[in-house]
C-alpha cells in the first residue's frame, strides 16, 4: 500500500531529456524543495528546467505526513543556546513566512489541495519541564504558544505545547499545480555536474547554475554533505474508523508518535530508527499494534515509509554548494519538516540567484559550522560509518544461502564470497552485492520493507539490488 497522497491525484506524464539543451538554472530534483524553487525562479524571469530521476513527487514528498509548520520539536530551546537569539529569531522568522507564502500561492493559483490552518503540538507524557521551557524560547522569538494539558489524544499527558496558526495539506495536489507550467524532464537522471554541466544518459545540460534538491546530494567532494548527515525512516499508517483530530501532534519524547487528521483518516506515525539499523524488523507491526491499542475500532486503509536527512546541528544546510563552487547550489537535511523547510529553500535560493541575499541566509548556509551544536551529532555518525565500512571487511557470514528461510534476507557466503541473499516465497534466490556503491559501507537486510538499506548515509536498494534512495547513483551488482 501506498500513501494516500497518490490517491485521486494524477501528475502528467513529462518526456525524458533527448538532446543537449541550454538553460538559466537546472534543477536536479522534482519534488517539493525542487519544484517550488523552480517555479519561485521562472516567476522571477529565469529560464529554468528541472531534471527528475522518476516521477514528479515520487520521492519523499508523497511519503510526507505533510504539515506545514514552524514547530520543529524541540529547536528554539537549542537554537537560542547553540547559535544564539539574532540567529535563532531568522530561523524563526524563515519558517512563519513560509506557512504563510504557501497560503498565498494556493489562494494564487487557486489550488484546491485542502489546506487548513491548525493548532499544533508538542507532547510529553513523562515530563513536561521541556516543553516549558521550548514554551519560554518560542515566546522570545515571537511565536504564539501556550502550555496545556487538555488534548485530543486517546492517552493522558503530562503536558503540551501548542503554537497556534500552523497547516496542513495534500502535497501531490498542490505539487501537481504549481508544476504544471515548468519545464519537468522525468527519467532523467543527473548523473555528474562539471562545473555549469549536468550530464545524463539522454543528453546535457549547461546552465548559468544548478541547484541539487535531490533529498540526499550526491556530490561526495567538495561539500562533504556525507560527514555532516545522516537518514533516518519511519512509518505511518492511515487510520480508518479513528476520532477525527483537529489539531495535529507530535511526541517528543523516544517513543512518541505523529498525528494529523486528512479527509476522514488519521495519519498515525512513529516507530523511527536510523536506515540501516532495522535488521530485527517489526516497526509496522510495533505501530498497527499500538494503533490496536489506543484505537481499537480502526482499520489500517494504508501504510508507508518517510525518510529524513538529519544535519549535525539541526539546522537544513540551504545556499552554495560549497565555497568553491560558485554556481552549484544545495538543499537538503530538511529533518522531518520538509514542507516548510521545502518554502524555505525556494524563496532563500530564488533570491539568492537573482542577486539578493535574504537576511536569514547566513543561519542556513551550507558553509557555517556550529560546534557546540554539531559536536555530539559529528561523533556518532562517524562512530556509524566507520562501524559500516568494518563489517564490510571484519565482519562474519551470517549464514549459508542454503539455511536461509523462504521470505528473509541476509548476508551470507556464496563460494567464499560475502553477498546479499535474499529468498522469496517462492523459494527463488537473488544474490547481490553487499556493499553500497556510494561509499562501500556494507547494507543490512531492512525485513519490514524487503530491501538493502545503508547503515552510513541511508541509501537503499530493492531486494533485486535496484536503486531505491541515495545518496548512490547505480544499483548494486547482481550475481
Amino acid at each position: 500500500m501506498g500513501s494516500i497522497w497518490e490517491t485521486g491525484v494524477t501528475l502528467p506524464e513529462r518526456e525524458p531529456l533527448g538532446k543537449d539543451i541550454q538553460t538559466d538554472v537546472c534543477v536536479i530534483g522534482g519534488g517539493m524543495a525542487g519544484i517550488l524553487t523552480a517555479y519561485y525562479l521562472q516567476q522571477k524571469g529565469q529560464d529554468v528546467v528541472v531534471l527528475e530521476a522518476g516521477r514528479v513527487g515520487c520521492g519523499q514528498t508523497k511519503n510526507t505526513t505533510a504539515k506545514i509548520t514552524a514547530q520543529h520539536a524541540l529547536r528554539y530551546g537549542m537554537l537560542l543556546e547553540k547559535i544564539g537569539p539574532h540567529a535563532a529569531r531568522q530561523y524563526a522568522e524563515a519558517n512563519r513566512q513560509a506557512i504563510d507564502q504557501f497560503e498565498a500561492l494556493i489562494g494564487e493559483l487557486g489550488i484546491d489541495c485542502g489546506f487548513s490552518r491548525r493548532p499544533a503540538y508538542l507532547y510529553a507524557t513523562q515530563d513536561a519541564a521541556p516543553l516549558q521551557q521550548e514554551l519560554e524560547a518560542a515566546k522570545k522569538l515571537g511565536f504564539s504558544a501556550a502550555f496545556t494539558q487538555d488534548t485530543e489524544l486517546p492517552f493522558p499527558v503530562a503536558g503540551a505545547l501548542r503554537f497556534d496558526n500552523q497547516a496542513q495539506f495534500q502535497p501531490l495536489a498542490f505539487l501537481a499545480a504549481v508544476a504544471d507550467k515548468l519545464t519537468v524532464y522525468e527519467r532523467t537522471m543527473a548523473r555528474a555536474v562539471h562545473e555549469n554541466r549536468v550530464e545524463t544518459d539522454g543528453g546535457t545540460v549547461t546552465a548559468k547554475a544548478v541547484v541539487m534538491a535531490t533529498h540526499y546530494p550526491f556530490i561526495n567532494v567538495p561539500g562533504y554533505y556525507f560527514l555532516r548527515m545522516h537518514q533516518e525512516r519511519s512509518y505511518v499508517l492511515a487510520l480508518q474508523g479513528a476520532p477525527v483530530l483537529h489539531g495535529m501532534y507530535l511526541g517528543v519524547e523516544p517513543d512518541g508518535y505523529s498525528f494529523r487528521e486528512y479527509d476522514g483518516l488519521l495519519l498515525f506515525g512513529g516507530s523511527q530508527h536510523r536506515t540501516g539499523e532495522n535488521s530485527a524488523g517489526g516497526k509496522y507491526r510495533a505501530l498497527q499494534d499500538a494503533a490496536s491499542q489506543y484505537y481499537p475500532g480502526a482499520r489500517v486503509a494504508a501504510q508507508w515509509p518517510a525518510q529524513d536527512c538529519i544535519p549535525l546541528d539541526g539546522i537544513p544546510y540551504i545556499g552554495q554548494y560549497a565555497e568553491d563552487t560558485q554556481s552549484l547550489y544545495v538543499a537538503t537535511g530538511f529533518q522531518k519538516w520538509g514542507m516548510t523547510t521545502s518554502m524555505v529553500a525556494a524563496q532563500l535560493l530564488s533570491e539568492e540567484l537573482a542577486g539578493k541575499r535574504p537576511p536569514y541566509a547566513d543561519v542556513f548556509s551550507p558553509h557555517r559550522f556550529h560546534l557546540a551544536a554539531s559536536a555530539k551529532a559529528l561523533w556518532a555518525d562517524g562512530k556509524q560509518s566507520v562501524k559500516g565500512l568494518a563489517r564490510g571487511f571484519l565482519g562474519l557470514p551470517r549464514g549459508l544461502a542454503d539455511d536461509l528461510p523462504s521470505g528473509h534476507g541476509g548476508i551470507v557466503e556464496v563460494e567464499g564470497q560475502k553477498v546479499g541473499v535474499y529468498k522469496d516465497d517462492s523459494g527463488e534466490v537473488f544474490v547481490v552485492s553487499a556493499q553500497c556503491p556510494h561509499l562501500g559501507c556494507q547494507l543490512e537486510w531492512n525485513p519490514d520493507e524487503r530491501s538493502w538499506d545503508c547503515p552510513c548515509h541511508g541509501s537503499r536498494f530493492d531486494h533485486t539490488g535496484q536503486l531505491l534512495d541515495n545518496p548512490a547513483m547505480e544499483d548494486l551488482d547482481r550475481a
